[in-house]
């Protein structure tokens, strides 16, 4: 058996549904900016308004895509968990153990005094992928740890 001595691993399906939804924020957004200015309510659209109309779209696809940003990281030191908007690095003394909790949308590190951490990166919908992270963070923790 060989020896795994750093992994990285993202989401699938939300990254691959997150990428589908802000394409078609963009084009929906896009389509009704440049409609705007045919508007047979009577109410007068500027450029400005259609420029916002689409700008709005691409900041909204760009939330989107913050759904597509969790990685977990991990070497034999450590692990990084970066979640939709923050990140931390713990080493492995400080991780008791990895689990993914019956029923748990994703995987988590469990950490002293009844605290844990969720791993974002790491969802159960992906499946086989999940298992396949859970396995590698719980051999380097154990690695790391004898």
């Amino acid at each position: 058996m060989s020896v795994v001595t750093a992994v990285q691993f993202r989401p699938r399906r939300i990254r691959t549904v997150s990428v589908v939804c802000a394409v078609f924020l963009v084009a929906v957004f896009t389509v009704v900016g440049l409609l705007l200015g045919d508007s047979p309510t009577g109410v007068i659209f500027r450029t400005s308004d259609q420029v916002a109309m689409i700008c709005l779209g691409v900041l909204l696809a760009g939330g989107v895509l913050l759904l597509a940003r969790p990685r977990v990281r991990a070497d034999e030191r450590g692990v990084e968990v970066r979640n939709v908007v923050t990140a931390h690095r713990y080493e492995w003394t400080d991780v008791l153990h990895v689990s993914f909790p019956d029923g748990a949308s994703w995987a988590r590190l469990e950490l002293p005094d009844d605290e844990y951490v969720s791993i974002m990166a790491v969802q159960a919908v992906d499946r086989d992928h999940a298992v396949a992270a859970v396995r590698a963070l719980r051999d380097l923790h154990r690695a790391a740890t004898r």
